[in-house]
């Protein structure tokens, strides 16, 4: 099938075709011969599968095929509500892009930046508006946007808006809509609540579903590599000194834990930049034109962007942290292997993020390759093969080097006892996730939260807990030495 297929207007063709596409994705295919014929669309795809154009390309051909809007004080006829600003900027770019060839305007809108100009966009009037919620809600209350003439909503991301806490200003800017339009709704994942919110939205939709939830691009090499956690930056640096790893994305689970990487990068000559929540619009948009122009070389980021990021050329994405959120490991690593493209994700896991790596993998259904043969490689031994969250040992993949020297923790407590050893400590049965920092008292807990709890009897018999001491006959030269225990909480 070839765009020409999809009964699109010339101009948009047109567009298409100087853009370099020919082929539609799987999820255009689907998506927008319904979205053409006036359908509500339920999408459930992952990010890079060409969702833009999805929507974009159908909006354009309705609105550029109705009445000739005014000159002036054009009305809304579309809004796009997506979650954060990265991605707000990129999928107006792609309206820009597919719709250059008709008279249509659009303008985005999104905070940490002054209204004036967005205020003077909506006052002139535009046919498509992309906005976050926040932004979009302040000019709503200032009566600055109007939905009498809205004919599409699309709500894109909407597990990610669930994520962030955006669900009920969405539902806010959702009740001002009016009840007949087109409604065009897409998500990576469905978890239960992004299942209601859909129903209450949609009438009679067309489900498109690419690729079975939560599932990780196929073409995407997946690794994980067992750290401590203080090693964690000597093994970034090393793995770095590949120079096949061209463009790499780092995901970090905090904001300063992003600007520390960024700094211990720069101080080992490697050009990084960190984008996060913290960091002013003018900053982020700096960091990613450096990110695509390839004057910076790694790109270290929270996950408020790894939805946002829509770059070519991403070889690598690397999780410096394990997120404790399944799905956001498939978010991360999908902005790699993008479209069709080959692309690696390393992940690194310490002791305490052994839990996280189970509920990814149960997430995913399959193990992650693990290599052994690195020179940060963890004292503690690896899961064993067969057991929740334990990888299958992939070949040992040899990497030079040299291993720089230790680090100051800059962690809390190392867990004493192993979450996965007895004292019924494990992770939850009931489906929930145990987030890092609220450790209960008992056997699985850190040395000296327990109340009254021993940390000889619960936290030292590492042989019944079922983790077992370490080989004897493991290699000594490559384990790190024990970090010191410290009392300060993780997050300082």
């Amino acid at each position: 099938m070839t765009f020409d297929d999809l009964k699109l207007a010339e101009p948009l063709l047109r567009a298409v075709k100087a853009e370099g596409y020919t082929t539609p994705t799987p999820i255009q295919q689907q998506a927008i011969p319904p979205a053409l014929e006036g359908r509500d669309v339920l999408g459930c795809a992952q990010t890079g599968t060409g969702k833009t154009a999805a929507f974009a390309l159908p909006i354009l051909q309705r609105l550029a095929a109705g009445n000739p809007p005014p000159a002036h004080g054009r009305p809304i006829r579309a809004l796009i509500l997506t979650p954060t600003r990265e991605l707000a900027s990129q999928i107006v770019e792609s309206f820009q892009a597919y719709g250059r060839f008709t008279k249509l305007t659009w303008a985005v809108i999104f905070g940490g930046v002054g209204q004036n100009a967005q205020e003077q966009a909506l006052r002139r009037g535009v046919d498509v508006l992309v906005a976050t919620p926040g932004r979009l809600l302040d000019l709503m209350s200032q009566k600055l946007v109007s939905y009498k003439a809205l004919e599409v909503f699309v709500l894109d991301e909407a597990d990610r808006m669930l994520d962030m806490g955006f669900i009920h200003d969405v539902k806010r800017v959702i009740a001002s809509l009016p009840q007949k339009r087109q409604t065009l709704f897409f998500s990576a994942t469905m978890p239960p609540e992004i299942q209601a919110l859909s129903k209450s939205l949609l009438k009679d939709p067309v489900r498109v579903e690419v690729v079975p939830q939560s599932t990780t691009a196929e073409k995407v090499e997946q690794r994980l590599y067992f750290v401590e956690r203080e090693q964690k930056r000597h093994l970034l640096v090393h793995l770095l000194g590949d120079a096949n790893i061209r463009r790499a994305l780092v995901f970090t689970r905090t904001k300063h834990g992003a600007n520390r990487v960024t700094k211990q990068l720069m101080g080992a000559h490697i050009s990084a930049e960190a984008i996060h929540g913290n960091k002013s619009q003018n900053a982020r948009e700096r960091a990613l034109d450096a990110f695509k122009d390839g004057s910076c070389r790694v790109l270290v980021a929270t996950d408020i962007a790894a939805r946002g990021i829509d770059i070519d050329g991403i070889t690598h994405v690397i999780n410096f942290d394990l997120p404790n959120i399944p799905e956001s490991y498939v978010h991360r690593i999908g902005r790699t292997g993008r479209a069709g493209a080959s692309g690696t994700a390393l992940s690194f896991c310490d002791m305490e993020e052994r839990e996280y790596l189970r509920d990814i993998e149960r997430t995913i259904r399959r193990a992650v390759p693990v290599v052994n043969d690195h020179p940060y490689r963890s004292g503690t031994p690896a899961p064993v093969a067969g057991t929740p969250g334990a990888a299958q040992a992939r070949p040992a993949q040899q990497h030079g080097g040299r291993p720089h020297g230790g680090q100051r923790s800059q962690g809390g407590q190392q867990r004493s006892g192993d979450a996965r050893g007895g004292g019924g400590q494990g992770p939850r049965g009931d489906g929930r996730r145990r987030r890092r920092g609220g450790g209960s008292g008992g056997s699985g807990g850190r040395p000296g939260a327990s109340a009254g709890g021993s940390r000889q009897g619960h936290g030292q018999q590492r042989s019944s807990e079922g983790r077992g001491a370490a080989p004897a006959s493991a290699p000594q030269a490559s384990r790190p030495p024990p970090p010191p225990v410290r009392t300060a909480p993780k997050w300082l």
